[in-house]
């Protein structure tokens, strides 16, 4: 199983980070250097519109290269111009060939919140994503015990980054919702298989609570398709491989905000 893969792999990595910087280190380094972060949470309830969380994703498992010409400083400033909400960088540096130090490279080119997306279940990453200068990062409920979402989101408030907490069942949901959290990412596509099912986020917008806000991830590639979750009552997307393998990312994400009189229409 490949998510199993990823998983022990990052396990790895993590304790050879710890090598080269004890826990301890980490942990004061990120409290010592707390700061007032840009909001996801308020990015993606700003009006009544379409949210779109745009994604920096070179490559993935289940397709690899996304885009040959990867140029993140570029494509970010390309996200912003076309109205993105917000900006999900992709850092797992192995599966999917990103590089957590991007976050800090991009930041200083855009105004837009950003989120680190990882496969983030130990306390060392939440201070390494702090330090990385990220304003939220993803939570696969999947990867953790109810113990240890409750330890990542404390330790979340402490450092004023915020989460999203990534769920694909209604048993996941249930965990999130329990755990207090506010952003809850419904994932259509099965970690452990790489398959998409569409009518995953359709069964459980109904269930998220009407205080929390819910973003649907992964297979949206048009605007119809946006137009369907949005009747049902999602506002808030995070997309991204449509978005890589577009030869026009502005135009893209135009044509995902649909032909209204303009992307601002949407957002406002």
């Amino acid at each position: 199983m490949i998510l199993n893969e990823i998983v022990e792999h990052k396990r790895k990595e993590i304790e050879e980070l710890k090598r080269l910087m004890p826990f301890t280190k980490i942990k004061e380094k990120a409290e010592q250097n707390v700061f007032r972060r840009r909001s996801l949470q308020n990015a993606l309830t700003k009006g009544k519109g379409i949210h779109l969380i745009c994604e920096l994703k070179k490559a993935s498992p289940s397709e690899g290269i996304l885009r040959q010409e990867f140029e993140p400083q570029v494509i970010v400033q390309e996200f912003e111009a076309a109205g993105a909400s917000a900006i999900s960088v992709l850092t797992e540096r192995h599966y999917f060939q990103g590089n957590p130090k991007t976050l800090k490279q991009i930041r200083p080119l855009t105004s837009v919140p950003l989120l680190r997306k990882d496969f983030i279940f130990d306390p060392y990453q939440v201070y390494e994503t702090a330090l990385l200068k990220a304003d939220a990062f993803l939570i696969i409920a999947m990867l953790v015990s109810d113990q240890e979402l409750k330890t990542l989101l404390q330790i979340a408030t402490q450092l004023q980054l915020e989460t999203l907490v990534e769920v694909h069942s209604k048993a996941e949901l249930d965990r999130a919702i329990h755990a207090g959290s506010q952003l809850i990412g419904i994932n259509n596509r099965n970690l452990k298989t790489l398959e998409i099912d569409r009518s995953i986020s359709e069964n459980l917008i109904k269930f998220v609570p009407k205080t929390a806000t819910v973003v649907i991830e992964s297979g949206i590639e048009t605007q119809a398709e946006i137009t369907r979750y949005h009747a049902l009552g999602a506002h808030c997307f995070l997309i991204g491989t449509a978005l890589m393998k577009s030869k026009n990312i502005q135009q893209k994400i135009t044509e995902l905000y649909g032909p209204s009189s303009g992307v601002s229409s949407w957002l406002k």
